[in-house]
C-alpha cells in the first residue's frame, strides 16, 4: 500500500487522524500536572514530550490550544510558570486515557479520573503520586507552529524524582521502570529492551558488509 500526498488528504478524517498519528511508532506516555489561578489542577495526557538538550536540561511538548484539556494545560502553565510531567504504568492507562476528556475547567482530572495530586517542597504545579518517575519543570518558552496551529512549549527540569535503582547499570532503564508507550491516540504499549550498545566512536563500527 502507497499513500502519496494527496491520497493523505482524501482520506476521511478519522482514518487519517489515526493513520498518522500512529505512524511515527511508539511515543512516550505521560500526564502533565497544571494548577490554574483558583488552584484548580489539571492533568491530560501527552504523547509529544521529547528531549531538547541536557544542559540546561530541556524537554518540548506540542500542545494543541484548540482542544479542551490541552488548552487548559497550556493556559495553566503560562499563567503560573510551571508544570509537572509524569511517567504512565500499565495499572493506570485507562484513567490517564481518560483524561483527554473535555472536562471544564473547574473539574480536576485527578479527582475526575481517581489520581492523588502530590505537591512536593514548594513547586508549586501538582505531580502525580501513583507515578514513579515525576519531574517539575519551570516554563522556558512557547513556539507558535504557523503551519497547525500547534505550541511547542519548551520547560527546564527544576525537580527529577526517580527510583533509586534507576541507573544501577550506568543507564536508564525504563523497562525496569515499566514505563508505557503510546500509539496513535489510543493504545497502550509496554516497553521491552531489545539491545544496549556502546557510545559509538568511528574507529569501533563493526563491519557489516562481512
Amino acid at each position: 500500500m502507497q499513500y502519496k500526498a494527496q491520497d493523505i488528504a482524501n482520506l476521511d478524517r478519522i482514518t487519517r487522524l489515526k493513520l498518522i498519528n500512529a505512524i511515527t511508532g511508539i511515543k512516550p506516555a505521560n500526564l502533565i500536572g497544571t494548577i490554574d489561578k483558583n488552584q484548580t489542577t489539571n492533568l491530560a495526557v501527552f504523547s509529544s514530550v521529547v528531549h531538547l538538550g541536557s544542559h540546561p536540561p530541556l524537554l518540548g511538548f506540542v500542545a494543541r490550544p484548540n482542544t479542551k484539556a490541552m488548552g487548559h494545560t497550556l493556559k495553566n502553565i503560562k499563567t503560573n510558570g510551571v508544570y509537572t510531567i509524569n511517567h504512565i504504568l500499565p495499572e493506570f492507562t485507562k484513567q490517564a486515557h481518560y483524561t483527554s476528556a473535555k472536562f471544564d475547567a473547574s473539574i480536576s482530572e485527578f479527582t475526575r479520573c481517581g489520581f492523588t495530586e502530590e505537591f512536593i517542597d514548594d513547586f508549586e504545579a501538582p505531580f502525580l503520586k501513583e507515578s514513579l518517575v515525576k519531574m517539575g519543570l519551570q516554563f522556558k518558552d512557547a513556539i507558535p507552529i504557523p503551519l497547525n496551529g500547534t505550541t511547542l512549549v519548551i520547560g527546564e527540569i527544576v525537580q527529577l524524582m526517580v527510583p533509586d535503582t534507576i541507573m544501577e547499570s550506568g543507564d536508564v532503564d525504563l523497562e525496569q521502570l515499566n514505563a508505557v508507550g503510546i500509539s496513535g491516540l489510543n493504545t497502550y504499549y509496554t516497553l521491552t529492551k531489545v539491545a544496549q550498545y556502546p557510545y559509538v566512536r568511528v574507529n569501533e563500527v563493526p563491519d557489516f558488509n562481512t
